[in-house]
């Protein structure tokens, strides 16, 4: 029951059933409060955001696809998201795997609050948690402990642009605690022996994110670019990365067009979106 807050829709072909697990619902959770949304995420999960704060986009589910992708054939036990915000790739993978256990660490209070009840919601807090802190501080968890670590990380260096005045986003946005290089020596240290880590960043910073990953000892087995337009220049990039010992030469995939010329979903983005629990 909504206490204020908005309950969206779903917006589903008719005959269209919603596959994955099925979420526990809202016994005992709180819904959307005043100025919150309750939105479909992947299946019959959702995700509580606030209407007028930081709401999950376009490379949270492509970061999630891929990392999906990486680890189909093995899927990973442990899953940890750096800056996790209010879960959405956290909570894609949860999806995804039903077997996995996953950690959010995220620094912004309110973002904690809206993980951990979307969590909740969805009844997954037994498998599933977010930390309160800084991926920075090596403190917070036990190091070499998750199969995949993922990551969406800010774009912007603190400083280079106007932080937005909506709430949460200014973090969302500005490398206010660390860019990509945090996010690289942070999945360093949590990775497992033969784990993964999937990150996405804008697609005018490859030479950073190469720069950034030698640092920490990783080396890039993959790259995926990804193009909102048909005709547009890539908008970010997604990286599958390893210990530099075990990563093989880079795969550099084809682009990944979400839509066409007119305005139209892809096929291939149609696809993704299904492997992901999304209705066409």
């Amino acid at each position: 029951m909504s206490e204020g807050g908005i309950i969206r829709a779903a917006r589903r072909p008719d005959g269209w059933r919603a596959p994955g697990p099925p979420p526990a619902g809202p016994r005992g959770v709180q819904g959307p409060r005043p100025g919150e949304d309750l939105c479909y995420l992947a299946g019959d999960w959702r995700i509580l955001q606030r209407i007028d704060g930081h709401r999950w986009s376009l490379d949270d589910l492509v970061t999630a696809w891929f990392a999906a992708r990486l680890l189909d054939q093995v899927p990973a036990r442990t899953v940890l998201d750096l800056g996790c915000g209010i879960a959405a790739v956290l909570m894609l993978l949860a999806w995804r795997f039903p077997a996995t256990r996953a950690v959010g660490i995220e620094a912004q209070e309110m973002s904690v609050a809206l993980a951990r009840r979307s969590l909740a919601w969805n009844g997954a807090a037994g498998r599933c948690r977010v930390v309160l802190g800084d991926l920075r501080d090596s403190s917070l968890l036990p190091p070499a402990a998750f199969d995949l670590v993922a990551g969406t990380p800010p774009y912007l260096p603190a400083g280079s642009a106007t932080p937005p005045s909506r709430v949460q986003c200014g973090p969302c946005h500005l490398e206010t605690r660390g860019g990509i290089e945090d996010y690289c020596v942070a999945a360093a240290r949590w990775m497992t022996p033969g784990g993964r880590f999937v990150v996405c960043q804008a697609a005018a910073q490859v030479e950073r994110v190469l720069a950034a990953a030698r640092a920490a000892g990783l080396g890039v087995e993959a790259r995926l670019d990804v193009v909102p337009r048909e005709g547009k220049a890539a908008l970010f990039s997604v990286y599958g990365m390893r210990r530099a010992g075990e990563a093989g030469a880079a795969a550099v995939h084809p682009p990944l067009v979400v839509r066409d010329r007119a305005g139209r979903r892809t096929d291939t983005f149609q696809a993704l979106r299904r492997e992901m629990g999304m209705p066409p």
